[in-house]
């Protein structure tokens, strides 16, 4: 299943900076993962200063 980002997204870019396969992109008003690019590795949401991600 893919991480989510809530609205806990202070749109800092870490977790699209963390991201090993690029699945992240800046949305409209927080930061969107991409789930048929998402490989559920986690590597976001260990980055994410502020908890908001998390597995959807």
């Amino acid at each position: 299943m893919a991480y989510v980002i809530n609205s806990s997204c202070i749109s800092c870019g870490a977790c699209s900076d963390a991201c090993p396969v690029g699945a992240i992109a800046a949305g409209d008003d927080q930061y969107q993962i991409n789930a048929d690019a998402c490989i559920d590795c986690g590597s976001c949401a260990d980055t994410c200063p502020t908890g908001a991600i998390s597995q959807g």
